[in-house]
Formats: C-alpha cells, structure tokens, sequence
C-alpha cells in the first residue's frame, strides 16, 4: 500500500481529545462512551453511540406527533426505567463499569452520571429540553416543560420536589462533615451542568476509584484525559504529577508539579510541592531496570 493512502488511526487520547477541543458541537455521548478505551481499546464507540440512537428511534415512533413536552417526559421515563429496564447499581455502586457507557448499556444498571448521559441522548431525541444537573453528590435531570421544570432522579426515576432536593443536599453535607459550613440553598445548585463538566465529573469519579486502590496505570490514564478535558486546570496538573512521581517517572512529574506552583503561589500545598521538585531533580532521572 502507498504511504499516501496509510491513514494513522488515532490512539484513544487523540480520539478524546479531537471530541472535546471545542465546546461548540461537543458530543456529550460520544465523549463520554470513548472514557472507556482506556479499558477497552477496541471499543467500537461509534457503535455505542448507534445503539442508544435506535432506543431513542424506537421510543419516537411510538409518539404522536403533538405530543407534549409532559407526555414525552413520561413515555420516555417510562420506556427507560420500567421497558429497557435502567436502574442504580445499588450492589456494586463503586464499580469502575459503571462508569462506562457502553457497560450501563449492556447491564442496564449504572451511577446517576452516566445513565442520566443515556436519558439525556434519548430526551433530546424525542424533543425534549433535559439537561444535566451537577448536584452534589448525586447527579441529577432537570426537563424544561414550558410552564416551569421537573427535576428527575436518574437513579430511580423520581421526580423531586424542592423538599427532596433539600433532603438530599443535607445527606450529602453530613457525608463530607460540612455541618459548620454556610449552608447554600438549593437554588445554586440548580444550574445546567455543560458537557465539559460533566465529563469532567465522570472522570473524577474514575479518579476517586482508582486512587483508592493505588492503581497508578489506570489513574494515569484518567489524569491525562483530565488535563486534556481542563487545560487551565492547574489542580489537574499537579494531581497527575503526583501520579507520575509514584510512577518514578520523575522528570515529567517535575514539568507538572513546576506548572502548579508557579500557577499557585499561595496554594497551601505549594511549599511541600517545592520541596518534593527538588528532592526529584537532586536525584535525577531513575534507572533503568
């Protein structure tokens, strides 16, 4: 074959990284089905992306054509909780596949983020204005309805009132030990989660999964998916130069913990990470084994 016409076929992160450079036309299911090449390499994610387009075609053709915006939200909460069957993994809700959405597709159960990824895809296939909403822990729906908006649970497919919402960001205050904090209203939170920044917090749910274990590999490869995701993130950078110094791979932990400090002079971690740079450059690049 002529060199000419031997295409490169992208790696992963290329393929990722081509899917989130702009926030114009970023395609929220897309990128997020590609997270799980990291795993999957051969995942075919166009194919992913292909099947939740043929739930979606089936759900449209059932509709009227005038159908209003409280009929299609309760075909299709419906249609995707009770008939396809889509559910919280309540047994191993830590489990990194539920992260993946062409996993959640082939078990139909998974983490409030990336089912509602699906039910997002599929309420805007049927007309629908559904939007991702980045509560604290726990994400969550809200569907515009004209006269006002419903907010859902993806988890259960529940609506939630304003009393439900406050109960959940109490349970979530009690988890993280934030009873001497200012409480915020709920209100704050009610804020459409862009594309970017839900990828972002299915990524740093990978990130948490992974660090727990000390899986540096696997954590590696989220962290360079986050700092190709949030390029200014300075936070992101040093998080993968710790990554990188476990690794013993220290001159490309030097160039990312360098870039943090210098970006945060008055970080509280910022005098550690100084003295961590230079413990790294003292000793020089490791052997080789």
């Amino acid at each position: 074959m002529s060199e000419f016409l031997r295409l490169k076929v992208p790696t992963p992160l290329e393929y990722f990284a081509s899917l989130v450079a702009e926030d114009g036309g970023l395609n929220l299911l897309e990128a997020a089905a590609s997270i799980a090449q990291d795993e999957f390499p051969a995942l075919d994610v166009e194919a992913v992306v292909s099947e939740v387009e043929a739930l979606a075609q089936r759900l449209r053709q059932r509709m009227p054509g005038d159908a209003s915006a409280r009929h299609k939200l309760q075909a299709l909460t419906r249609y995707f909780h009770q008939e396809l069957g889509f559910a919280g993994n309540v047994n191993n809700y830590y489990e990194s596949g539920n992260s993946f959405v062409h996993h959640v597709m082939a078990t139909r159960r998974g983490i409030p983020i990336t089912l509602a990824v699906i039910f997002l895809e599929l309420a805007a296939h049927v007309g629908l204005r559904a939007q991702g909403l980045a509560f604290p822990g726990h994400f969550l729906i809200k569907v515009s309805m004209g006269n006002g908006e419903v907010v859902l649970d993806p988890f259960t497919g529940q609506s939630l009132s304003r009393e439900r919402l406050d109960e959940y960001l109490q349970i979530f205050r009690k988890g993280a030990s934030l009873h001497g904090a200012v409480e915020l209203p709920v209100e704050l939170f009610m804020q459409a989660a862009p594309p970017r920044d839900i990828l972002a917090r299915m990524l740093r749910n990978l990130k948490e999964i992974y660090r727990a274990s000390q899986d540096w590999p696997r954590l590696l490869a989220v962290q360079e998916r986050l700092v190709i995701l949030l390029p200014r993130d300075a936070a992101e950078r040093r998080d993968r130069g710790l990554v990188l110094e476990a690794m013993g791979q220290w001159r490309a932990a030097t160039e990312d913990l360098a870039f943090y400090v210098e970006r945060s002079p008055q970080a509280a971690d910022e005098p550690d990470l100084r003295q961590r740079i230079a413990q790294m450059r003292k000793h020089g690049t490791p052997p080789l084994h």
